[in-house]
């Protein structure tokens, strides 16, 4: 059994109203993967990188279960590159510079030694790479996760409605699930979405906690009151990635389990925000996460 994570690995450049970084590794799969391997192993990763992705950061993860024999390594390429400024909120940044460089490329193909697949984690990309690595699947996994962004609801809104069709969970924020849905009331469009195909649905709001729907019932998980948020970039998938390696831990897809799981990807996120890029997420211990989980716990309790 295994989990695959698809995604982008990836640089940026982050300024946010505590500091700056000029270049640090970044990408959906790159979070998805430090934040899922605290809960599950092995991970299998699919993605494509220039030569100017550095060995180290593949071999940090490697320590941490991680696989490449599904990353693509462009010899002459540059790999992804995304800088961003934040404003004072924190919750709104400016996108500076997009280079998608091999990106543009990306046509993944799945290794035989991946189709063990049990688990998979889809981060925001292409509809179309999202679906064909659906398909490339010989049986189908127990749980297929989905996170993708408005820019996809704005360019490829067909093929994005294609591959909602195959999926278990999307993961959005409100303003995603608003537009895709059109409504206004997340509940409403809760319902408008999981008629598209999800059985499942996420609804992220950032400091505001997250939402879980299935059928009729809701759960509201909380977000953590932190003093400081240092880059909120990469909370998402690291969020994405404790939901999927909670899930994939304990090899149950039940409701209360993705509650739980929901809770554990909050916390994963309130790590990495604390931090420039995936540094945090390097440094944190299991003692760490427990610590973290009792104060998600007692936020709940009455």
């Amino acid at each position: 059994m295994s989990l695959i994570v698809v995604g982008t690995m990836a640089y940026d450049a982050i300024e946010t109203p505590f500091g700056k970084t000029d270049r640090i590794v970044g990408g959906s799969a790159t979070y998805v993967a430090w934040s899922a391997s605290n809960f599950y192993q092995p991970i299998r990763q699919v993605s494509i990188v220039g030569n100017d992705f550095e060995q180290k950061e593949m071999d940090e993860l490697a320590t941490r279960g991680v696989t490449f024999e599904g990353v693509e390594v462009v010899k002459d390429g540059k790999s992804f590159f995304w800088s961003g400024r934040y404003h004072t909120d924190m919750n709104t940044r400016d996108t500076l510079v997009t280079d998608l460089n091999v990106l543009a490329q990306f046509n993944p193909q799945l290794p035989e030694s991946y189709q063990d697949c049990q688990y998979l984690m889809l981060g925001n990309l292409a509809p179309a790479v999202q679906k064909s690595v659906i398909l490339q699947l010989k049986n189908r996994p127990k749980l297929i996760v989905l996170d993708t962004m408005n820019f996809w609801m704005d360019i490829a809104l067909d093929e994005l409605s294609d591959v909602l069709k195959l999926v278990d969970v999307l993961v959005v924020n409100d303003g995603e699930a608003r537009q895709l849905s059109g409504e206004y009331s997340l509940v409403k469009a809760a319902k408008a979405i999981r008629a598209m195909g999800p059985k499942y649905l996420i609804i992220k709001k950032g400091e505001h906690g997250a939402l879980l729907f299935y059928n009729e019932q809701i759960f509201s998980a909380p977000a953590l009151p932190l003093e400081e948020v240092f880059d909120p970039t990469g909370a998402g998938d690291t969020f994405a990635g404790g939901f999927i390696g909670y899930i994939a831990k304990h090899d149950n897809i039940s409701f209360e389990t993705m509650k739980k799981a929901v809770i554990a990807g909050s916390a994963m996120a309130s790590f990495c925000v604390e931090k420039f890029g995936p540094e945090r997420m390097k440094e944190i211990q299991p003692a760490d996460i427990e610590h973290r989980l009792e104060q998600f716990q007692e936020l709940t309790c009455y």
